[in-house]
């Protein structure tokens, strides 16, 4: 009895372990025939699943006999769903592609490096700030883009006033005249108008911002030795968008922005308008204003006429008017008792007109042609000076590009004009500061797909500016990928900067004092640089995924061109026998586990000044910057951010050395189906360099200002509402 009860349990046995399957397959990219590692399998409805090997192989065991039904997924690709009858009929590895999602940044289309390529298949190494990002930046500052800026890897806004807060960009701790600012690929912020573009540029009419870091004079002209910025702005779409955004400080600011875009048959258009209120505050109650009294207003028309479907003519007007007045703050809030005020005020009108036409031929080959014309008037005045000018600047450039995404060639033709005239009328300034650059330009550039796992761009442009001569300035890129997952960029060229007194050390004096450039003496800025770096993505687990991205630069600024208090009360530009140069290494880390995402970004800036052999650290850059976001996400929910951003000690122009400081933040939004609510508390700790740093020396009738290397306004709450109909 007792044996037949062992046999009929062994056959029990023998039978439930013939039912338990294994599962073997490869997952690949559908379109690349590449392996997939780290994609996830489960079996519907059970515990039973498992990552594939660097192989992009995977094997499940244990399945129960039966139909059952396999899940496929890999961050960026379509998850898929196949079901099987177990027992397989034969014993072998089954091969399984995934198709790309089309969600991820691949999708990406730059504008910057006038290709036609997506992100992920450009040598060039481009960062972008667009889609939810982008709002998200833009809930913190509504006004500007200095934060949106501020908060990039590798990227530093340096206020360059301690009342007005006029501010640049510097990238990689280059000062800020080596970025170029561009508007659709338009050169429209340079010069007089600099020291105040991030603050009267509103970023709700923005589809994505794009930087390109190191030498790119080749692709724009000179002024992009520490790379350039490119502001893509939205165009109209198949369907209406409406958007507003309202938004209010508790350092009493207001902005209020709206967007319109639509098409009517052969007919686009897209409209945008703003008024941004500033209200002096003095959180530090030193007399002063940290945040001034300003008043701007923005209006951009912009009409689209579609001749077909391969032909566009385009054309804007943007006009921006701006009163701003920092300083005595008594002063400014209307109280005439105040003996000997000290106070700047910055009276601004920009007007701008830009008209584009592109042709797409049956060929594939596209024709581009782009002018613009940019009417500038700024008068800065202070207690006993004033100075004021007009800028003018037009940019004008027709392009061809021909070839197949294997092999691709643009060329080009541009010429760009920049005209400055002092305004003498009531000017304090007895020495005119007057320009006229004309530059004349042709262009080359090839972007060559030599296999899937190598790809090349590279560039040539040669200019001829009527004051400072010919250049000629090659760039070279190349993009290696290694694997689905692994790519490296490699990169490099030369660059050029013509000298103009509207620099971040002028901007802080108010061109007071300063003298002309001396052009018979005086020569070009010239630099090289290059980069490397290497991009390595992996999905952990179904709901843990890593990217990693390292860049090494250097660049090196040959006869630079720096602003010397020679004698009592009288600046003038020279050049010392030496170079500037700035080396680092930017990481950044963006990992996610579920509705929780965390960003953290490294820079390292090595930047020196070697004048006559003697080598010091470049004042106001910090050496050591950290920036951490962690958000967490319910999609059109709910979001919650909170920031964390260090700062090292920097070296400042009178040989002191700044506190190393932290700022943080928390942002949160509410989110329905047309509309939200947010509610940010920016720098809730409350660092002030007022609180560890002098502000300024002297009196408060005149100030004598100290360096500005720290925020000044301090702890500021803001929120609003946005509607999207």
């Amino acid at each position: 009895m007792t044996r037949s009860i062992f046999f009929i349990v062994a056959f029990l046995c023998s039978g439930i372990l013939l039912s338990q399957n294994e599962f073997r397959a490869e997952i690949t990219d559908a379109e690349t025939g590449e392996p997939l590692p780290g994609a996830n399998v489960l079996v519907q409805n059970s515990a039973l699943g498992a990552t594939a090997n660097e192989e992009g192989r995977v094997s499940i065991e244990n399945i129960p006999n039966g139909e059952q039904t396999l899940v496929f997924s890999f961050l960026g690709y379509q998850t898929r769903e196949i079901t099987y009858e177990f027992p397989l009929q034969q014993d072998e590895v089954i091969e399984v592609s995934l198709a790309p999602s089309g969600e991820e940044m691949e999708e990406v289309i730059i504008a910057a490096t006038r290709s036609r390529r997506t992100i992920v298949d450009l040598p060039t190494r481009v960062e972008v700030i667009s889609g939810e990002e982008l709002e998200e930046k833009g809930n913190m500052k509504p006004g500007d883009i200095r934060m949106l800026l501020n908060e990039t890897t590798g990227i530093q806004t340096q206020q360059t006033s301690a009342t007005s807060l006029n501010s640049s960009i510097r990238i990689q701790g280059l000062d800020g005249r080596y970025t170029q600012l561009l508007k659709d690929g338009y050169p429209l912020y340079s010069g007089f108008s600099g020291g105040l573009s991030l603050l009267q540029i509103v970023p709700l009419d923005l589809q994505q911002v794009e930087v390109v870091k190191g030498a790119s004079s080749t692709l724009y002209g000179g002024g992009a030795i520490a790379g350039l910025v490119n502001l893509v702005s939205k165009t109209p779409g198949e369907e209406e968008e409406i958007s507003f955004l309202l938004n209010g400080t508790s350092a009493l600011g207001l902005d209020a922005s709206g967007f319109y875009s639509n098409t009517f048959g052969k007919v686009g258009t897209t409209f945008f308008a703003s008024y941004n209120l500033g209200t002096p505050y003095d959180p530090a109650d030193i007399g002063l204003t940290a945040i001034p009294k300003f008043r701007r207003y923005t209006v951009n028309p912009r009409i689209f006429y579609y001749f077909d479907e391969n032909t566009t003519l385009d054309f804007d007007l943007n006009t921006t008017v701006e009163e701003r007045t920092g300083g005595n703050i008594d002063f400014i809030k209307g109280d005439e008792t105040v003996n000997d005020p000290y106070f700047e005020r910055n009276n601004t009108n920009r007007t701008t007109t830009r008209a584009g036409f592109s042709k797409i031929f049956s060929s594939g080959n596209f024709l581009n042609v782009k002018n613009s014309f940019s009417f500038f008037e700024r008068s800065i005045e202070i207690s006993d000076y004033r100075f004021a000018g007009d800028q003018f600047a037009s940019f004008n450039e027709a392009s061809y590009t021909l070839g197949d995404e294997d092999l691709e060639w643009i060329g080009g033709i541009n010429l760009w004009i920049d005209k400055f005239t002092q305004d003498q009328s009531g000017s304090t300034n007895s020495r005119p500061l007057d320009y006229n650059h004309m530059t004349f330009g042709a262009f080359v550039q090839n972007n060559w797909k030599v296999a899937d796992s190598f790809s090349l761009e590279s560039g040539l442009r040669l200019d001829h500016q009527n004051e400072y001569g010919t250049f000629l300035l090659p760039r070279v890129s190349a993009l290696f990928t290694f694997a689905h997952n692994l790519t490296a960029r490699v990169g490099g060229g030369l660059g050029y900067k013509t000298p103009t007194i509207f620099t971040e050390d002028a901007e802080r004096l108010q061109f007071r004092n300063v003298l002309p450039i001396n052009v018979p003496e005086t020569e070009a800025e010239r630099s090289i640089g290059g980069n490397f770096d290497i991009n390595y993505r992996r999905q952990l687990t179904e709901e843990i995924d890593m990217t990693i991205n390292t860049l090494f630069f250097y660049t090196k600024v040959n006869d630079p061109l720096i602003l010397i208090n020679s004698f009592p009360n009288t600046f003038e530009y020279l050049q010392p026998d030496g170079f500037v140069s700035t080396r680092g290494i930017e990481m950044n880390l963006k990992t996610g586990y579920k509705d929780f995402k965390l960003f953290t970004g490294y820079t390292l800036a090595d930047v020196s000044r070697n004048y006559n052999q003697v080598i010091v650290a470049m004042p106001l850059v910090a050496k050591h910057r950290l920036n951490n976001v962690l958000m967490y996400e319910q999609e059109d929910n709910i979001k919650i951010g909170l920031e964390a951003y260090y700062f090292s000690p920097q070296r400042l122009n009178d040989g002191t050395t700044g506190r190393q400081y932290w700022i943080f933040g928390l942002m949160t939004e509410k989110i329905w189906d047309n509309f939200s609510i947010f509610l940010n508390f920016e720098n809730f700790t409350d660092t002030r360099q007022s609180k560890f740093d002098e502000i300024f020396t002297g009196s408060l009738s005149d100030p004598q200002f100290n360096d500005i290397y720290a925020p000044v306004d301090g702890f500021v709450v803001n929120g609003g509402i946005k509607v999207k109909l």
